[in-house]
Protein backbone atom coordinates (compact mmCIF):
# COMPACT_ATOMS: atom_id res chain seq x y z
CA UNK A 1 0.00 0.00 0.00
CA UNK A 2 1.45 3.30 -0.89
CA UNK A 3 1.79 6.16 1.42
CA UNK A 4 -1.38 8.09 1.29
CA UNK A 5 -1.15 12.02 0.16
CA UNK A 6 -2.78 14.36 3.14
CA UNK A 7 -4.06 17.46 1.10
CA UNK A 8 -2.63 19.56 4.17
CA UNK A 9 -1.11 22.82 3.75
CA UNK A 10 2.26 21.89 5.54
CA UNK A 11 4.21 21.15 2.57
CA UNK A 12 3.17 23.96 0.83
CA UNK A 13 3.36 26.23 3.63
CA UNK A 14 7.58 25.21 3.74
CA UNK A 15 7.89 26.46 0.86
CA UNK A 16 6.17 29.27 0.36
CA UNK A 17 6.84 30.90 3.83
CA UNK A 18 4.21 33.56 5.31
CA UNK A 19 6.92 35.57 7.09
CA UNK A 20 10.16 35.47 5.28
CA UNK A 21 11.89 38.38 6.70
CA UNK A 22 15.11 39.97 5.80
CA UNK A 23 16.80 39.28 9.23
CA UNK A 24 18.76 42.45 10.26
CA UNK A 25 22.79 41.87 11.24
CA UNK A 26 23.12 44.43 13.67
CA UNK A 27 19.70 43.24 15.27
CA UNK A 28 20.51 39.53 15.07
CA UNK A 29 23.89 40.29 16.43
CA UNK A 30 22.54 42.13 19.38
CA UNK A 31 20.01 39.47 20.47
CA UNK A 32 22.04 36.62 20.15
CA UNK A 33 24.50 38.86 21.85
CA UNK A 34 22.79 38.23 24.78
CA UNK A 35 21.60 35.50 24.11
CA UNK A 36 25.19 34.02 24.58
CA UNK A 37 25.94 36.10 27.51
CA UNK A 38 23.14 34.64 29.66
CA UNK A 39 24.29 30.92 28.66
CA UNK A 40 27.44 32.07 29.94
CA UNK A 41 26.35 33.69 33.04
CA UNK A 42 24.08 30.48 34.10
CA UNK A 43 20.77 31.91 33.41
CA UNK A 44 20.39 29.07 31.19
CA UNK A 45 22.13 26.04 32.43
CA UNK A 46 24.14 23.41 30.91
CA UNK A 47 23.58 24.26 27.75
CA UNK A 48 25.92 22.69 25.12
CA UNK A 49 25.07 24.25 21.84
CA UNK A 50 22.34 26.96 20.18
CA UNK A 51 22.46 26.26 16.21
CA UNK A 52 20.00 28.86 14.04
CA UNK A 53 20.05 28.15 10.41
CA UNK A 54 17.99 30.35 8.43
CA UNK A 55 16.82 30.21 4.87
CA UNK A 56 20.59 28.14 4.30
CA UNK A 57 22.58 30.12 5.99
CA UNK A 58 23.73 29.69 9.70
CA UNK A 59 22.97 32.71 11.31
CA UNK A 60 23.70 31.85 15.03
CA UNK A 61 26.30 28.64 15.96
CA UNK A 62 27.61 28.27 19.61
CA UNK A 63 28.68 25.54 21.85
CA UNK A 64 29.15 26.17 25.74
CA UNK A 65 30.73 23.86 28.75
CA UNK A 66 32.77 22.39 26.82
CA UNK A 67 31.35 21.08 23.47
CA UNK A 68 32.18 21.83 19.96
CA UNK A 69 30.74 21.67 16.25
CA UNK A 70 32.13 17.73 16.38
CA UNK A 71 30.52 16.93 19.93
CA UNK A 72 27.62 13.80 19.41
CA UNK A 73 25.00 15.46 21.53
CA UNK A 74 22.96 12.81 23.36
CA UNK A 75 19.35 14.28 22.93
CA UNK A 76 17.60 11.53 24.46
CA UNK A 77 14.32 11.16 23.40
CA UNK A 78 14.75 13.25 20.38
CA UNK A 79 15.63 10.18 18.39
CA UNK A 80 12.68 8.94 18.28
CA UNK A 81 11.45 11.28 15.27
CA UNK A 82 14.79 9.35 13.67
CA UNK A 83 12.98 5.62 14.30
CA UNK A 84 9.72 7.45 12.35
CA UNK A 85 11.75 8.40 9.91
CA UNK A 86 13.69 4.90 9.46
CA UNK A 87 9.64 3.39 9.36
CA UNK A 88 8.96 5.85 6.87
CA UNK A 89 12.35 4.41 4.41
CA UNK A 90 10.84 1.22 5.42
CA UNK A 91 7.10 1.65 3.60
CA UNK A 92 8.99 3.62 0.38
CA UNK A 93 11.25 0.75 0.08
CA UNK A 94 8.23 -1.55 0.05
CA UNK A 95 9.12 -3.46 3.19
CA UNK A 96 6.42 -2.45 5.35
CA UNK A 97 2.70 -2.11 3.61
CA UNK A 98 1.91 1.32 5.68
CA UNK A 99 1.01 2.36 8.87
CA UNK A 100 -2.14 0.43 9.17
CA UNK A 101 -0.41 -2.78 9.40
CA UNK A 102 -0.24 -4.62 12.37
CA UNK A 103 2.65 -5.64 14.30
CA UNK A 104 2.62 -8.35 16.23
CA UNK A 105 2.39 -10.89 13.13
CA UNK A 106 6.39 -9.24 13.25
CA UNK A 107 6.74 -11.29 16.15
CA UNK A 108 6.01 -14.95 16.08
CA UNK A 109 9.07 -15.71 18.16
CA UNK A 110 7.44 -13.86 20.97
CA UNK A 111 4.42 -15.35 21.09
CA UNK A 112 2.25 -16.47 22.72
CA UNK A 113 2.03 -13.09 24.06
CA UNK A 114 1.15 -12.66 27.71
CA UNK A 115 -2.14 -11.01 28.28
CA UNK A 116 -3.32 -11.93 25.25
CA UNK A 117 -6.44 -10.07 23.72
CA UNK A 118 -7.72 -9.22 20.54
CA UNK A 119 -7.38 -5.36 20.89
CA UNK A 120 -3.38 -6.28 21.23
CA UNK A 121 -3.59 -8.59 17.74
CA UNK A 122 -4.78 -5.51 15.90
CA UNK A 123 -2.21 -3.46 17.29
CA UNK A 124 -1.03 -0.88 14.38
CA UNK A 125 2.44 0.75 13.52
CA UNK A 126 -0.22 3.75 13.46
CA UNK A 127 -0.94 3.27 17.31
CA UNK A 128 3.02 3.12 17.91
CA UNK A 129 4.05 6.16 15.95
CA UNK A 130 0.90 8.47 17.65
CA UNK A 131 1.43 6.96 20.89
CA UNK A 132 -2.01 6.28 21.36
CA UNK A 133 -1.86 2.41 21.64
CA UNK A 134 -3.83 0.07 24.04
CA UNK A 135 -0.95 -1.25 25.33
CA UNK A 136 -0.61 0.16 29.57
CA UNK A 137 2.55 2.03 28.80
CA UNK A 138 2.82 5.77 30.23
CA UNK A 139 6.41 7.02 30.79
CA UNK A 140 4.91 10.08 32.94
CA UNK A 141 3.32 7.82 35.59
CA UNK A 142 5.38 5.42 37.97
CA UNK A 143 2.60 3.16 38.42
CA UNK A 144 2.64 1.98 34.90
CA UNK A 145 3.14 -1.50 34.29
CA UNK A 146 4.87 -0.23 30.70
CA UNK A 147 7.16 2.66 32.22
CA UNK A 148 10.29 2.70 30.53
CA UNK A 149 12.58 2.17 33.64
CA UNK A 150 11.05 -0.92 33.99
CA UNK A 151 11.38 -2.15 30.35
CA UNK A 152 15.33 -1.28 31.15
CA UNK A 153 15.80 -4.23 33.59
CA UNK A 154 14.11 -7.15 31.07
CA UNK A 155 16.33 -8.19 28.80
CA UNK A 156 14.00 -8.38 26.18
CA UNK A 157 12.35 -5.37 25.30
CA UNK A 158 10.15 -5.86 22.82
CA UNK A 159 8.02 -9.04 24.30
CA UNK A 160 8.03 -6.55 27.38
CA UNK A 161 6.09 -4.50 25.50
CA UNK A 162 4.27 -7.13 23.82
CA UNK A 163 3.23 -8.64 26.79
CA UNK A 164 1.70 -5.57 28.17
CA UNK A 165 -2.26 -5.63 29.12
CA UNK A 166 -4.67 -3.77 27.87
CA UNK A 167 -4.51 -0.03 29.58
CA UNK A 168 -7.94 1.33 30.86
CA UNK A 169 -8.96 5.25 31.06
CA UNK A 170 -9.55 6.04 34.47
CA UNK A 171 -13.36 7.24 34.63
CA UNK A 172 -12.16 10.78 35.39
CA UNK A 173 -11.10 11.02 31.74
CA UNK A 174 -12.58 11.54 28.65
CA UNK A 175 -12.74 7.60 26.62
CA UNK A 176 -10.26 8.01 23.40
CA UNK A 177 -13.48 8.33 20.82
CA UNK A 178 -14.66 11.49 22.52
CA UNK A 179 -11.19 13.43 22.29
CA UNK A 180 -9.89 15.72 19.53
CA UNK A 181 -8.62 13.14 16.90
CA UNK A 182 -9.89 9.93 18.31
CA UNK A 183 -7.04 9.51 20.62
CA UNK A 184 -5.92 9.27 23.71
CA UNK A 185 -2.46 9.68 23.77
CA UNK A 186 0.39 8.44 26.46
CA UNK A 187 3.96 8.71 26.02
CA UNK A 188 5.62 5.37 25.53
CA UNK A 189 8.96 4.93 24.85
CA UNK A 190 8.69 0.65 24.66
CA UNK A 191 6.48 1.37 21.62
CA UNK A 192 8.61 3.03 19.97
CA UNK A 193 11.61 0.79 20.56
CA UNK A 194 8.86 -1.96 18.95
CA UNK A 195 9.46 0.30 16.39
CA UNK A 196 12.79 0.13 16.01
CA UNK A 197 12.58 -3.87 16.18
CA UNK A 198 10.13 -4.33 13.40
CA UNK A 199 12.45 -1.80 11.27
CA UNK A 200 15.21 -4.28 12.14
CA UNK A 201 12.94 -7.44 10.89
CA UNK A 202 11.55 -6.46 7.65
CA UNK A 203 15.28 -5.11 6.91
CA UNK A 204 17.07 -7.74 8.33
CA UNK A 205 20.03 -5.49 9.58
CA UNK A 206 20.44 -3.44 12.33
CA UNK A 207 18.00 -0.12 12.34
CA UNK A 208 21.73 2.28 12.48
CA UNK A 209 22.98 0.79 8.98
CA UNK A 210 19.54 0.58 7.72
CA UNK A 211 19.62 4.27 8.39
CA UNK A 212 22.94 4.88 7.49
CA UNK A 213 23.01 3.86 3.83
CA UNK A 214 19.57 4.96 3.15
CA UNK A 215 19.43 8.51 5.34
CA UNK A 216 22.29 9.64 7.03
CA UNK A 217 25.05 8.79 4.54
CA UNK A 218 23.07 10.70 1.48
CA UNK A 219 22.82 14.19 3.91
CA UNK A 220 26.97 13.78 4.58
CA UNK A 221 26.40 12.73 8.52
CA UNK A 222 28.69 10.38 9.65
CA UNK A 223 27.71 7.36 11.36
CA UNK A 224 25.95 8.85 15.14
CA UNK A 225 26.32 6.65 18.18
CA UNK A 226 23.74 4.38 19.30
CA UNK A 227 23.16 2.10 21.52
CA UNK A 228 21.81 -1.08 21.78
CA UNK A 229 19.04 -3.17 23.56
CA UNK A 230 20.49 -6.34 25.87
CA UNK A 231 19.47 -8.54 22.62
CA UNK A 232 21.05 -6.26 20.63
CA UNK A 233 17.96 -4.36 18.90
CA UNK A 234 19.36 -0.90 18.09
CA UNK A 235 17.79 1.42 20.56
CA UNK A 236 14.99 3.29 18.70
CA UNK A 237 13.21 5.22 22.08
CA UNK A 238 16.29 7.69 22.97
CA UNK A 239 20.13 7.94 23.37
CA UNK A 240 21.62 8.69 20.19
CA UNK A 241 24.52 10.51 19.82
CA UNK A 242 24.72 13.32 16.62
CA UNK A 243 26.07 16.74 16.00
CA UNK A 244 24.23 19.89 16.29
CA UNK A 245 24.86 20.29 12.55
CA UNK A 246 23.66 16.79 11.83
CA UNK A 247 20.69 17.49 13.35
CA UNK A 248 20.45 20.69 10.78
CA UNK A 249 20.50 18.57 8.25
CA UNK A 250 17.61 16.70 9.43
CA UNK A 251 15.77 19.54 9.76
CA UNK A 252 16.26 20.77 6.20
CA UNK A 253 15.56 17.54 4.42
CA UNK A 254 12.53 17.80 6.41
CA UNK A 255 11.55 21.10 5.10
CA UNK A 256 12.88 20.89 1.73
CA UNK A 257 10.12 17.44 1.12
CA UNK A 258 12.89 14.95 1.69
CA UNK A 259 15.20 16.44 -1.41
CA UNK A 260 18.90 16.66 -0.95
CA UNK A 261 20.78 17.72 -3.98
CA UNK A 262 17.89 16.86 -6.56
CA UNK A 263 17.81 13.42 -5.07
CA UNK A 264 14.86 12.32 -3.21
CA UNK A 265 16.23 10.91 0.10
CA UNK A 266 12.34 10.31 1.72
CA UNK A 267 8.83 10.81 0.00
CA UNK A 268 7.51 14.15 0.55
CA UNK A 269 4.11 12.49 1.44
CA UNK A 270 5.63 10.73 4.80
CA UNK A 271 7.17 14.17 6.02
CA UNK A 272 3.42 16.03 5.67
CA UNK A 273 2.03 12.58 6.98
CA UNK A 274 4.23 12.66 9.75
CA UNK A 275 3.60 16.89 10.81
CA UNK A 276 -0.41 16.14 10.57
CA UNK A 277 -1.91 16.46 13.98
CA UNK A 278 -2.91 13.19 15.28
CA UNK A 279 -3.02 13.60 19.00
CA UNK A 280 -3.44 15.55 22.00
CA UNK A 281 -0.49 16.01 24.32
CA UNK A 282 -1.03 19.30 26.29
CA UNK A 283 -4.28 21.14 25.22
CA UNK A 284 -3.66 23.81 27.70
CA UNK A 285 -0.28 24.57 26.22
CA UNK A 286 -0.76 24.00 22.60
CA UNK A 287 1.35 20.74 22.15
CA UNK A 288 0.06 17.67 19.97
CA UNK A 289 1.62 15.38 18.42
CA UNK A 290 2.46 13.72 14.46
CA UNK A 291 4.34 10.34 13.85
CA UNK A 292 6.74 10.87 16.69
CA UNK A 293 7.36 14.65 16.06
CA UNK A 294 6.19 17.40 18.63
CA UNK A 295 3.64 19.93 17.15
CA UNK A 296 3.79 23.41 19.54
CA UNK A 297 2.05 26.22 18.87
CA UNK A 298 4.14 29.63 20.84
CA UNK A 299 2.72 33.10 21.22
CA UNK A 300 5.46 35.55 20.17
CA UNK A 301 5.11 39.18 19.75
CA UNK A 302 1.37 38.37 19.31
CA UNK A 303 1.69 36.43 16.85
CA UNK A 304 1.13 32.21 16.88
CA UNK A 305 4.10 30.20 15.81
CA UNK A 306 4.14 26.75 14.62
CA UNK A 307 6.58 24.77 15.06
CA UNK A 308 7.78 20.74 14.31
CA UNK A 309 10.15 19.11 16.53
CA UNK A 310 12.24 16.45 17.67
CA UNK A 311 12.57 16.70 21.79
CA UNK A 312 14.07 14.91 24.44
CA UNK A 313 15.11 15.02 28.09
CA UNK A 314 17.44 17.90 29.32
CA UNK A 315 15.49 20.63 27.33
CA UNK A 316 17.18 19.09 23.46
CA UNK A 317 15.57 19.79 20.48
CA UNK A 318 15.74 20.14 16.93
CA UNK A 319 12.70 23.04 15.94
CA UNK A 320 11.48 23.44 12.63
CA UNK A 321 9.66 27.00 11.48
CA UNK A 322 7.90 26.19 8.12
CA UNK A 323 7.26 30.19 8.25
CA UNK A 324 10.43 31.44 8.84
CA UNK A 325 12.10 28.27 6.41
CA UNK A 326 14.51 27.74 9.92
CA UNK A 327 16.01 25.16 11.93
CA UNK A 328 16.70 25.43 15.13
CA UNK A 329 18.48 22.75 17.42
CA UNK A 330 19.40 23.22 21.05
CA UNK A 331 21.10 20.66 23.26
CA UNK A 332 21.34 20.74 27.23
CA UNK A 333 22.81 17.97 29.62
CA UNK A 334 19.88 19.39 32.18
CA UNK A 335 18.80 15.99 32.17
CA UNK A 336 15.73 15.25 34.50
CA UNK A 337 15.28 18.90 35.86
CA UNK A 338 12.38 20.87 36.36
CA UNK A 339 13.49 23.10 34.07
CA UNK A 340 14.92 21.63 31.60
CA UNK A 341 12.40 22.51 28.87
CA UNK A 342 11.30 25.83 29.90
CA UNK A 343 14.63 27.16 29.65
CA UNK A 344 15.00 25.63 26.17
CA UNK A 345 12.08 27.30 25.03
CA UNK A 346 12.43 30.36 26.24
CA UNK A 347 15.67 30.41 24.20
CA UNK A 348 13.32 30.04 21.29
CA UNK A 349 10.39 32.11 21.70
CA UNK A 350 12.41 34.98 23.44
CA UNK A 351 15.41 35.29 21.73
CA UNK A 352 15.38 33.66 18.68
CA UNK A 353 11.98 33.84 17.19
CA UNK A 354 12.36 37.33 17.84
CA UNK A 355 15.40 37.63 15.40
CA UNK A 356 13.39 35.87 12.81
CA UNK A 357 10.53 38.20 13.23
CA UNK A 358 12.83 41.08 12.05
CA UNK A 359 12.32 42.66 15.18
Amino acid sequence: MKIPYINTPIIQTMLSAMFLVSVSTGQANEAFNELTAQINDQTYQQMTSVVVNHQGQMIYERYFNGADANTQHDMRSASKSITSLAIGLAIQDGLLTGVEQTVVPLFPDKQPLRNPDPRKTALRIEDLLTMSSVLECNDWNSASRGQEERMYLIEDWSAFILGLPIRGIPPWEQPAAERKYGRAFSYCTGGVQLLADVVERVTKQPMSGYLQTKLFQPLGIAPPVFSQTPLGVTNGGGGMRMTSRDWIKIGQLMMNQGQVNGQTVLNAAWINASFQRRAVIDAERDIEYGYLWWINDFTVNDQTITTFAAAGNGGNYLFMIPEFKAQVVITSTAYNTPYMHRQSQEILTKHVIPVLLGR
